[in-house]
């Protein structure tokens, strides 16, 4: 899908990054950034910046940077024209029909053609289990008192015991083997040959948030390994970012999610009323499944299994949603092991009880933690006492950490002078006050051998973007020929121009771009930290090294190409000639 660059550049100029972001991600103003924790890898210490002035986001923990576009790219799983679209629909601008490029309309046609046959297997799924060969699998799911509305609902179904059947089907549909495998629904090996990912199994299709099927879980029939079995990744399936029932639980109207473990527990609580349940593909807990509930709801509830494989699920999660500043509480399904086990004993009404019921999640990890300590022995009991403290620390806010140190000490009759004294001496030995540690270099990032050559001109460009009145003054000796890699010389080159006309504009760079990759690597070319150092001295002298790390490397690179590019030999000469007067200038930053 491709947009004339002016109308790109007007959508990505009327939507502010802070506010776009600022709507899934919660972040803070410090200095001229805001911060937060990244909702694209898990982390504790805020690492994700986004600049306003810049126009884009950055995480110096993973490397996640882009412009508008990319977040929404990468966020939602978008296309680079669907990402131009949305944007543009909510800032109420009008675009022209689209067009595509030749690689634009392949990836289109692709994702479109992924989709398709992801489609067509459910629909095979679903028949299988309502065909005679499908008896086994519909009579597990009657035995586990589905109805044939809720089996309905859910699309469920059966693959059978052949297993080949769905290959044969779908080819006799006119698709492609490598198109069947790059959805993950066949493979291939030296045993089987060409043969179905999914056979003998009771069938789940996973279902994105607008009813489109993106991908499938099967749960064995009988003792064969393993007993869930899910699709791998593909172009169209991320597990990291979606959620079983969410397509459902979306429009519950509920103030709350229910987070359970697995599909049949999601199934069993949306048929008996509570069509707020959702579940993890069967992986753990992501930020990004998180970041994801962010947007539906204010509150989680975990309805995990209540064994010790589920209590430390249950632990995890509670860090997960703290990270992304969502409340937790967690319902307690003992004597049962599940929500699925709890409502088919005891019904609706007693569950309804219970979530009313579900603890506090700061509460259910303290109660865990109590476990390892013995409340009767005076030392083991102050240990426990310092582990809340520590955990009290966590909370930024000061009314809210206040709040809970004052029902921690009425739950655990602590008194309240003594554990504000811990919290603030807990507070200065491990908090704010850690002195931070500095660079010793204008360039922060640790390097291997093979970034060595790339960083002196990942670090002139951001140094340049954040300082443009430093070109003038090193411009004779820079060109974008000097930068080795192919989107460097892109950027560089449009940077460069935009200098000369007086108008930076960093974010509209990484609009040339129209995949996450690439618009990541140029994000990266703008937030290369150099800016480690105090003195103007040592800032002029890191910038020094940096302009001939980087002339030198294209010395290097073009000596390399003498005999086999015809215009090497002159790079080289005028490199030779730039080198020698780089190594005798200063270069001042009093005036800019």
């Amino acid at each position: 899908m491709y947009y004339p660059d002016e109308i790109v550049e007007k959508v990505r100029s009327s939507s502010d990054i802070v506010d776009v972001i600022g709507r899934y991600v919660k972040i803070q103003k410090k200095g001229s950034s805001y911060f937060g924790l990244c909702p694209f890898h898990n982390e504790k210490s805020p690492s994700f910046s986004v600049s306003q002035n810049k126009q884009m986001y950055y995480c110096f923990g993973c490397g996640a940077g882009g412009n508008v576009f990319t977040f929404l790219m990468e966020y939602e799983n978008l296309t680079f024209g669907e990402a131009v679209k949305e944007l543009a629909e909510r800032a109420g601008i009008e675009l022209p029909e689209a067009e595509y490029s030749e690689e634009a309309k392949k990836a289109k046609d692709r994702r479109a053609k992924l989709m398709e046959v992801n489609k067509e297997a459910a629909k095979y799924f679903y028949y299988q289990l309502r065909a005679p060969q499908g008896s086994n699998g519909l009579e597990y799911f009657k035995s586990r008192k589905l109805s044939e509305e809720t089996m309905k609902q859910f699309g469920l179904g059966y693959s059978n015991v052949t297993s080949d059947d769905l290959v044969k089907y779908l080819k006799s549909k006119g698709y492609e083997d490598d198109l069947i495998v790059e959805a993950g629904l066949a493979t291939f090996d030296e045993r089987y040959g060409f043969h179905d990912k999914f056979w003998n199994r009771v069938m789940f299709p996973i279902q994105d948030v607008n009813h489109k099927v993106i991908g499938f879980g099967g749960r064995v029939m009988g003792e064969g390994k393993p007993k869930y079995l899910n699709s791998p990744e593909t172009p169209v399936f991320d597990k990291s970012r979606n959620l079983y029932g969410l397509n459902f639980a979306k429009s519950s109207r509920s103030p709350y999610v229910i987070l359970c473990e697995g599909y049949m527990d999601v199934i069993a609580m949306h048929q008996a009323g509570f069509n707020m349940a959702v579940a993890s593909l069967g992986t753990a807990f992501t930020a990004g499944q998180a970041n994801l509930l962010r947007r539906y709801t204010e509150e989680v509830i975990l309805a995990y299994d209540s064994d010790e494989a589920g209590i430390k699920a249950a632990l995890r999660a509670i860090e997960i949603l703290n990270e992304v500043d969502l409340p937790g509480r967690v319902l307690s399904m003992k004597p049962y092991k599940d929500p699925d086990e709890f409502i088919k004993n005891l019904g609706h009404d007693a569950f309804l009880e219970r979530i009313e019921n579900a603890e506090n999640s700061f509460f259910f990890e303290l109660d865990i933690m109590s476990r390892d300590h013995n409340l009767n022995d005076p030392e083991s009991k102050t240990r426990f006492h310092q582990k809340i403290a520590a955990k009290l620390c966590a909370f930024s806010e000061d009314l809210k950490r206040e709040n809970y140190l004052e029902a921690v000490c009425e739950k655990y009759s602590i008194g309240p002078e003594a554990m504000k004294k811990l919290v603030a001496s807990y507070a200065l030995k491990t908090g704010d006050a850690t002195p931070v540690t500095r660079p010793k270099s204008g360039i922060s990032q640790k390097t291997d051998a093979a970034d060595a050559k790339k960083l002196p001109q990942k670090a002139f460009l951001t140094w340049i973007t954040d300082t443009p009145g430093l070109y003038s003054k090193v411009k004779k000796y820079v060109t974008p020929d000097d930068f080795t890699e192919e989107i460097y010389q892109r950027v560089a080159g449009k940077l460069f121009e935009q200098i000369e006309s007086g108008s930076v504009n960093p974010a509209s760079i990484i609009s040339m771009f129209s995949d996450e990759d690439s618009q990541r690597e140029a994000a990266a070319l703008f937030n290369t930290r150099v800016e480690a150092l105090e003195s103007v001295k040592d800032k002029e002298k890191a910038f020094h090294d940096i302009l001939y790390s980087l002339k030198k490397n294209s010395y290097d690179h073009y000596s390399s190409k003498l005999g086999s590019d015809v215009d090497a030999l002159q790079k080289v000469i005028d490199g030779k000639k730039a080198l020698e007067e780089i190594a005798k200038i200063h270069i001042s930053l009093e005036d800019n």
